[in-house]
């Protein structure tokens, strides 16, 4: 049975201590791989992490340090980007940011802390996933996938739109009163799901399950990315008309509610 990894017994990653890749699995398009960016400042998990997604038919580029993970970046734009909390210098958190200001890329942030207030942080400057260490490599892969997916939706025929705002999911592109929001990919996918369902209530289980595709997790994420979403959408954030919370319940999208301020 596959171990999770344990920077101590670094063999421990793979089945019977081997290195081999993922035996198939579902992976991207052979006509498009998509470019994905591993930084960690531990050679072996960068190596593990490199060789898994490899193997499922990713090209990726690694860097060691948060300098030479944003020189990557610049002179290949990656497609996807797994980057470690805890590196040495700049952190993960503050090459997370940059990252965000040069443009839209998908973030999952690797991290050996158990602490909320980390995966909170990582999710308030832009992370679209995190993984907590010791992980599963094909755990991880499987991260990518998933994200990755999200940004190649099928294109719909007519963008999702109330109150002024519109998303719309073939263009990856939302704005409000015709003007372009700079949102990441879950507040994107948490934005479209409101504009397709409003009026109705959704549990904070619900919205994990129907927009990040997980049955279960941490469910501050949920709250951390409502918080950040209503910072970009609302006229007020600190008095929310257009996502307004349910108590006891969670969350309801008021297409009439800027309107009713």
């Amino acid at each position: 049975m596959e171990q999770p990894y344990d920077s101590a017994t670094p063999d421990a990653v793979f089945a019977g201590g081997s290195r081999g890749g993922p035996p198939g699995g579902p992976g991207p398009a052979a006509a498009a791989p998509a470019r994905v960016l591993v930084v960690d400042d531990d050679p072996t998990v960068a190596e593990v992490v490199a060789g898994y997604l490899d193997r499922a038919g990713y090209r990726v580029d690694r860097a060691g340090d948060g300098p030479a993970a944003l020189t990557r970046a610049d002179a290949h734009r990656p497609d996807l980007v797994v980057l470690d909390l805890m590196l040495p210098g700049m952190d993960g958190l503050e090459v997370c940011r940059r990252l965000r200001d040069r443009g839209p890329v998908p973030v999952i942030m690797l991290t050996a802390r158990g602490d909320e207030d980390d995966r909170v942080l990582g999710l308030e400057v832009g992370a679209d996933d995190y993984v907590t260490k010791p992980f599963s490599p094909r755990e991880l892969v499987l991260r990518v996938e998933s994200v990755l997916r999200r940004t190649r939706p099928a294109a719909t025929p007519r963008p999702p739109s109330a109150a002024g705002l519109t998303a719309d999911p073939a263009a990856r592109r939302a704005t409000k009163d015709g003007i372009e929001l700079a949102l990441t990919l879950r507040e994107f996918d948490l934005l479209v799901f409101f504009l397709r369902y409003p009026g109705r209530a959704f549990a904070r289980e619900e919205l994990m399950r129907e927009v990040w595709g997980w049955d279960f997790g941490d469910l501050s994420t949920v709250t951390v990315h409502v918080r950040r979403l209503r910072g970009k959408v609302e006229d007020d954030p600190a008095r929310p008309r257009l996502i307004q919370t349910v108590w006891g319940v969670g969350y309801r999208f008021d297409a009439a509610g800027r309107q009713a301020g």
